[in-house]
């Protein structure tokens, strides 16, 4: 995802009388302000001489042309006058400056004569200048600074003031204050609201507007919180698509920003039509050989193996190495023939595959990342194949050149080990990948960015500890898991839903009945609004609630659970004989359970009270 900053100066250039000369904006759209100082003063440069700038010459009145002429001495130009004259210049200076050293030598000079409001618009320019050119977000965060105190004098809404808040929002993200950043593009989101509904120019606020956007979404995804952040990049998307044309190359961009989005979340549904305009925009736009183009049919690659479409998935990635080929890229190349050939284990051409992956290898370099990916999908192929021993000796030399890459590429080789773990967990090598696990693990933990990717693996670590019997040590990794994804993707997720069934699992296990009921009931709620209630693992949760009030003794409650088990699996017809068939054995016994439970009941209140001797009573 692109940064979005220092775009923004010379939006305001047809409000100065001399504008200074617009800095190219990096990823947006339109001009952004480009005044040095306040409005009042260095804004508007001075360009009148008021009566005193006069030529040295029209000061002389010789009255003879005597040794004894005498002559008039120039009139002195008042104090005053002298600070305007020099206010003015030092203004002009500022505007002239090109480069930021320039800008930076004209603004110390204008210091000792203007005061910090005045300096509050140089400030920002500066502020801009400086992210743009990728300088120390410390001395960016002081610029910035500076503005919002010079510029945000009144507390009302000032497109200035916004702009300077999402200054300080990208510099606080680039320092990795995340918190701080994410109030101050807030309070900029809220102000151009507002500036909107008073009536401003839409054609003003929208670069601005776009900016915050597209901060926020940076922000948000480096806290975990993936599913906003979808949210601002496809408000980004429709400000671009009321600015740019229909065929825009930049609205393919912002297209396939948001398919990258979705699939980051493993959301291959969503992401597939935005993948699909980013192809369309390109391929009229640019033709099908373009790198856009490529790049767009590789992630539709990814998308159509996402939904196990793996024929499709397929087409996309043959049709994106030709053009790959054509344009020499042979480092996406390869990448892209390792996608292929993961496409081809999924559709059982695992001999395809191993060929693909064995031409692959000789273009890669000893202990390059990209050769421990090819000895993965290798491991997998082999795997399919039930070569297990060739399987865990390719593993194990993409292990060992993953270990050596693990502070250059955290990110990557966190996933290369998930990856991995799940091939030894086919080949019911637990521990193994309960290991491999806590290693990508403990590489996520340190990454805030990556909190989504931290979840998942704490739930694959407590699935894989729950299934191994190690029920007590599952418990906090699921709990962490459950608050890790709720912070990224919602409450709502279908994710969290499994997470929590998981931990009903782990409280059952652990004869906690009510724990686990709680469990369960947070995991169907979840479960029918992200699947429905008709949905397979819908109604596992269900039948697991209804397991739960059964060992509460609650009969009546897990029978009308049961019921709900009943009903749904009648809804799917044919295809769930079998499972109607269990769920309705299920339902009578629960029945016989509760007549039981409610005939030991009469019986204990039927039964008479012990009879007390009275003469045995007298006597004591």
């Amino acid at each position: 995802m692109r940064r979005a900053s220092a775009c923004f100066l010379s939006l305001y250039r047809r409000q100065s009388p001399k504008p200074i000369s617009p800095i190219p904006s990096r990823n947006y759209v339109s001009n952004v302000p480009s005044a040095p100082s306040s409005p009042s003063s260095i804004l508007k440069p001075c360009s009148q001489s008021h009566g005193f700038l006069f030529k040295p010459h029209e000061f002389l009145a010789p009255t003879s042309r005597t040794l004894d002429t005498l002559v008039e001495k120039p009139a002195q130009i008042p104090s005053r006058q002298r600070k305007i004259q020099e206010r003015s210049r030092l203004e002009e200076a500022f505007e002239s400056a090109t480069t930021l050293d320039e800008m930076l030598g004209a603004f110390k000079k204008m210091e000792s004569s203007f005061d910090d409001k005045e300096l509050g618009l140089a400030s920002l320019k500066i502020g801009l200048k400086l992210d743009q050119e990728g300088e120390d977000p410390n001395k960016i965060l002081h610029f910035a600074d500076r503005a919002l105190k010079g510029l945000d004098t009144d507390g009302k809404p000032s497109l200035l003031v916004a702009m300077t808040l999402q200054l300080m929002g990208s510099a606080n993200y680039l320092l990795k204050r995340f918190s701080d950043g994410l109030g101050y593009l807030n309070r900029s989101n809220r102000m151009l609201g507002k500036l909107e509904e008073e009536g401003s120019s839409v054609e003003d606020i929208r670069p601005v507007q776009h900016a915050v956007l597209l901060e926020l979404a940076n922000v948000k995804t480096a806290m975990g919180r993936r599913e906003e952040a979808i949210r601002d990049l496809r408000k980004c998307l429709e400000i671009k698509e009321t600015t740019f044309d229909e065929d825009s190359v930049e609205l393919g961009k912002a297209n396939r920003d948001v398919a990258e989005a979705y699939v980051a979340v493993l959301n291959f549904k969503e992401s597939l039509p935005f993948g699909l305009k980013a192809l369309e925009i390109h391929k009229n736009h640019l033709g099908n050989n373009s790198v856009e183009v490529a790049r767009d049919r590789r992630l539709l690659g990814v998308i159509y193996s996402g939904l196990e479409q793996h024929e499709k998935a397929l087409e996309q990635n043959e049709l994106s190495q030709k053009v790959l080929k054509n344009w020499g890229l042979s480092s996406d190349l390869l990448r892209a023939e390792i996608d292929a050939a993961n496409m081809q284990i999924a559709l059982g051409k695992t001999d395809q595959a191993i060929n693909t992956l064995r031409d692959a290898v000789q273009k890669t370099e000893k202990d390059s990342q990209t050769r421990a990916l090819v000895f993965i999908s290798m491991g997998k192929a082999l795997c399919d194949q039930q070569k297990l021993a060739d399987a865990k000796r390719c593993l194990e030399i993409a292990c060992g050149i993953l270990d050596k890459k693990e502070a250059v590429s955290p990110i990557e080789v966190a996933e290369a080990y998930s990856e991995i773990s799940m091939q030894y967990e086919s080949m019911n090598e637990f521990e193994t990948a309960i290991s491999l696990l806590k290693r990508a693990l403990a590489l996520l933990e340190k990454l805030p960015q990556e909190q989504h990717s931290e979840g998942s693996v704490s739930a694959r670590i407590g699935w894989l500890l729950l299934l191994t019997g190690q029920v007590q040590q599952a418990i906090p990794y699921l709990e962490s898991a459950a608050e890790r994804l709720e912070g990224s993707f919602g409450s709502k997720h279908f994710g969290v839903g499994y997470i929590y069934n998981n931990l009903g699992a782990a409280y059952l296990e652990l004869d906690r009945p009510q724990s686990a009921a709680q469990m369960f009931a947070v995991a169907k709620d979840i479960m029918d609004v992200a699947l429905g209630p008709h949905h397979a693992d819908s109604i596992e949760a269900c039948q697991n609630l209804s397991k739960a009030y059964s060992a509460m003794g609650s009969y009546a409650l897990a029978i009308e659970f049961q019921q709900q088990v009943v009903d749904a699996w009648e809804n799917h017809g044919a295809s769930a004989e079998d499972e109607l068939r269990d769920a309705r054995s299920h339902l009578v016994q629960l029945k016989k359970k509760a007549r039981g439970a409610m005939s030991d009941e009469l019986s204990r209140k039927a039964l008479p009270l012990p009879q007390v001797d009275s003469s045995r009573s007298q006597t004591s």
